[in-house]
């Protein structure tokens, strides 16, 4: 019986999922869809979905617990100024998973987690300026 076993441990240590789900829940928050497993696509919803909760209440508390899990102020940025009103008036809900086949190497099964109301345009958009910027600073 497996009864109060808690989350999946991935076949990682603590420290390891730990900074897995800080970087995966940046990228989600940055490009508003990723491609990843499966099990750490379900993993990883309840950890984005109570992120947005914070950043619905939009304090400064709440601004320090979000930056205590992610890695990078650019996702506190974002996640408090565009994603935390975006999605005001959802009761929960934030995030979807598809399921998108299976890998090719391993056969492990892939899927798509986005942001339910996601920016189109978000998907690479960060590569896309720093890009620019590469280009403008050669010339």
């Amino acid at each position: 019986m497996r009864h109060a076993r808690g989350y999946r441990r991935l076949n990682r240590t603590h420290e390891h999922r730990k900074a897995l789900f800080a970087n995966m829940a940046g990228s989600l928050i940055e490009h508003e869809q990723i491609k990843t497993t499966l099990p750490k696509a379900k993993e990883l919803r309840p950890i984005v979905e109570k992120m947005i909760t914070l950043a619905k209440r939009g304090d400064l508390h709440a601004r320090r617990q979000a930056a205590a899990r992610l890695k990078e102020d650019q996702y506190v940025a974002k996640l408090f100024d565009i994603l935390g009103p975006r999605y005001k008036d959802r009761q929960g809900g934030y995030v979807r998973i598809m399921k998108a086949g299976f890998r090719y190497g391993d056969m492990a099964p892939m899927a798509i987690i986005e942001f339910v109301d996601r920016d189109v345009d978000a998907k690479g958009a960060a590569d896309k300026a720093r890009v620019a910027a590469e280009e403008a600073a050669e010339e």
